[in-house]
């Protein structure tokens, strides 16, 4: 049973919970009166946001992380914008790991030419570089930098620790570029929910199936959106910390904002398996804590889950879905129709046998979440002598780690799995992000990876073609895998589970290959670069007036940024800026590209002194519609650029790619009802867009028209809750109402700057 509390509640003792409302209650047992403030510092992670922030006031953090970490489509871009800025060396450890673009197979040697460079740079400038297949990203981070009281900020949206005491934090590049030249990780103090936990999981439970309930549970009102989760109550004891890890890095997927869990003798016993006792120390809540919200969980009554796509929080108990298949599976190829809009089609009812079972095509167990040593055990002692069989479903197992990799050899595990029909592979994040294990047409995959967002397993729509993923424990995966693709649930194979021997980890394979630079940056190394790594376009300042076409509208209820800028194979071109722009909103909108190229042509005339309405008359109507409004609009005054509208943009992912790529190809807003995440609009802050919210809905402007804001740089300057702006068309003009939420002084500086580059040269005099 998962209960969210109306309000906030007390934690005492660190074992019991107890609702705001009866503070009468708490004063009781403590025999003082409680001061809500003041027992706010009682959380875990008001201790560790104190400890690292340079900010007198807790209430405006400006925080200084202990370790950096990006993986190989996000740390070219990321040291290109440090390069362009001044960088001289890394001032952190700064971790870049090859777990991405390690299989993709396109643009021949453009993969390996950034791997190069990633090594090329550790050594200029001092970093840490973890070669492909030695490690997935945040599996090499467990094992090697997470500790207790630590913070570290990642460029994957998925960078989680929590379970081992770190506060982590998954941001855009700009973040990161931030902490290497000096600045700080800004935001106001955030909520704090706590995550009460009693009960134990059934063996057949995993990690996975917890982390899809709470998904289900808080995702779609917002309960834990920006807050940070705080995993406390006698509960966590039920699990290991390898276990722990598994429900952690999910918390992304319910947008909050870090996370963090009490750690206790088995936090203890992870670290010093892995040579690292020194970064173990107990962290607990004082003698009693108040938490804004409350998300209690009886672990004793989680059932093995499915999210179902197409998203994390699509969730039902699988012993629901099989008793109402059809109904519950009709809803889901509705999901699909408005996905496909028409270009392609995906069905499910179809999948179900004579005997009543969903048929499913694919499973992959792997990554930051599925490839852990436990998940990986547990699926092998399930399937030990039992055969996937020679029909449609495939299984592929990634474990997440060479070390990972090597004990379970030792033990004989990877032999059960591929006994039994599995293949084994090392590690990669291809299978949650759409490089790697691609299903058939109209498949569905059953996957313990992160996400299961539209076509994020490689599917392209808009050359007919669709599959889609479910998202499921190992546990279960293996359970199916076993009836030969049919969906089981693991607790139909009770008996196979709970036999998990220690894992031992064993760090030759890190010793062996990964390169250690931090304290030793060679300045006079020269960076290797291949054809395809090109660096940042020149972007302007903000202009006095802008005047906005709109390019693209779209009125889903959320918009994720694996839609803004596709994931898979478009991976390979994200060193090139210009070149993966090409790519941008391209299944959701595919006319999107050709529209704002040809705004950023005019832009660029414009800027060259050419009179861009000499032979545009829609442009001339649209500038003689302008006369009489503020802001004196002239060609020499007024920047020209696109923007997207859409309700809720940049559920998902970190990769600042989302916002840079409408920026260089010119755009200079985004209008929104409100933004899916914060990383998502930090990244549209950092490349110099402005984060506009309209007040009302959007019945005023299509695709084609454009919008006036007049004076926005002194709209920067204000306190930018009633900004006008006019939408212009055929020489009419109709008012409208945008708005900005809080800005801090940085912030307005790098958007009138035309991008974080830009205010970095400033500051340096560049």
């Amino acid at each position: 049973m998962i209960e969210l509390y109306k309000n906030g509640g007390y934690l005492l003792h660190g074992t019991e919970m107890i609702p705001e409302e009866e503070v009468a209650a708490v004063e009781q047992k403590l025999g003082r009166k409680v001061s809500k403030e003041e027992t706010k510092k009682g959380t875990i992670a008001y201790s560790i946001l104190k400890n690292h922030n340079l900010n007198d006031n807790m209430d405006d953090l400006k925080i200084r992380f202990d370790d950096l970490t990006s993986h190989d489509i996000t740390y070219v871009g990321i040291i290109q914008t440090a390069k362009a800025s001044g960088m001289d060396k890394f001032p952190m450890p700064y971790i870049l790991t090859c777990c991405h673009n390690s299989l993709c197979a396109v643009g021949g040697t453009i993969n390996e030419d950034d791997h190069l460079f990633g090594l090329s740079a550790a050594q200029k400038y001092g970093g840490i570089y973890v070669p492909p297949h030695v490690a997935v990203i945040h599996q090499y981070m467990r094992e090697m930098y997470a500790g207790c009281g630590k913070m570290i900020l990642g460029s994957d949206s998925h960078t989680r620790y929590g379970a081992l005491g770190t506060m982590a934090v998954g941001e855009g590049g700009g973040e990161l570029d931030k902490q290497i030249l000096g600045d700080t990780w800004d935001n106001p103090y955030p909520g704090v929910v706590a995550v009460y936990l009693t009960g134990a999981p059934k063996p057949w439970v995993g990690p996975h199936d917890i982390a899809i309930a709470i998904c289900g549970a808080v995702y779609k009102n917002g309960y834990v959106k920006n807050k940070v989760m705080e995993f406390v109550g006698p509960g966590v004891a039920s699990m290991t910390t390898d276990y722990r890890n598994g429900v952690d890095v999910m918390t992304t997927e319910t947008t909050c904002l870090s996370s963090i869990w009490r750690t206790d003798e088995d936090t203890h016993k992870f670290l010093k398996e892995h040579n690292r006792e020194a970064d173990y120390k107990e962290l607990t809540p004082a003698d009693v804590a108040y938490y804004d919200g409350v998300v209690s969980i009886d672990l004793s009554t989680i059932k093995p889950m499915i999210a179902l796509p197409f998203h994390p929080s699509n969730a039902y108990e699988i012993d629901e879905l099989n008793a109402n298949l059809d109904d519950i599976l009709a809803e889901t190829e509705k999901a699909a129709a408005k996905v496909a809009q028409g270009r392609a089609t995906f069905t499910l009812r179809d999948k179900i046998t004579k005997d009543g079972k969903l048929q499913v095509q694919q499973g992959v167990i792997g990554g930051c979440a599925g490839g852990n040593y436990t998940n990986v055990v547990e699926a092998a002692n399930l399937l030990k002598g039992k055969f996937i069989g020679a029909g449609e479903f495939a299984l592929n197992v990634y474990p997440s780690s060479m070390p990972v990799y090597m004990d379970l050899m030792r033990k004989g595990y990877l032999t059960e799995l591929m006994a039994s029909g599995a293949v084994v592979k090392t590690a990669f994040c291809g299978p949650c992000f759409g490089a790697g294990d691609t299903p058939n047409n109209n498949g569905l995959s059953i996957r313990h990876t992160t996400r299961n967002f539209p076509n994020r397993e490689g599917s392209k729509p808009g050359q007919g073609q669709m599959a889609a993923v479910a998202l499921m424990d190992a546990r279960s995966i293996a359970a199916t895998a076993a009836n030969n693709g049919r969906l089981t649930s693991a607790e139909e194979y009770a008996e196979a589970f709970g036999d998990v021997p220690e894992y031992h980890f064993d760090e030759s394979p890190y010793k062996a290959r990964v390169y250690y630079g931090f304290g030793k940056a060679d300045t006079k190394k020269e960076l290797v670069y291949g054809p395809n790594i090109k660096d940042w376009p020149t972007l302007p300042s903000l202009g006095k007036n802008i005047l906005l076409k709109v390019c693209s509208k779209i009125l889903d209820p959320v918009t994720t940024t694996d839609e803004l800028i596709p994931s898979g194979e478009t991976s390979s071109y994200r060193s090139n800026p210009l070149g993966l722009a090409e790519f941008t909103l391209s299944r959701r909108d595919p006319g999107y590209v050709g529209r704002t190229k040809a705004v950023k042509e005019v832009e660029v005339a414009r800027e060259a002194g050419k009179d861009v309405t000499a032979d545009d008359a829609d442009l001339k109507a649209v500038f003689d519609g302008l006369k009489n409004l503020p802001g004196n609009a002239t060609l020499a005054n007024t920047e020209i650029g696109s923007t997207i509208y859409a309700n809720k943009p940049g559920d998902g992912s970190a990769r600042e790619q989302a916002a840079s790529c409408q920026r260089v190809i010119g755009a200079l807003a985004n209008i929104t009802q409100d933004y899916a995440t914060k990383r998502y609009r930090s990244n549209v802050i950092n490349w110099g867009m402005l984060p506009f919210h309209l007040k009302g809905e959007p019945k005023d402007f299509e695709v084609g028209d454009y919008i006036y804001v007049p004076e926005v740089r002194k709209a920067l300057a204000g306190d930018m809750q009633d900004i006008k702006a006019y939408v212009v068309k055929k020489g009419a003009t109709v008012p409208i109402s945008l708005y900005i939420k809080p800005l801090n002084e940085e912030e307005k500086a790098i958007i009138k700057a035309g991008c974080l580059i830009n205010f970095n040269r400033a500051r340096k005099g560049l």
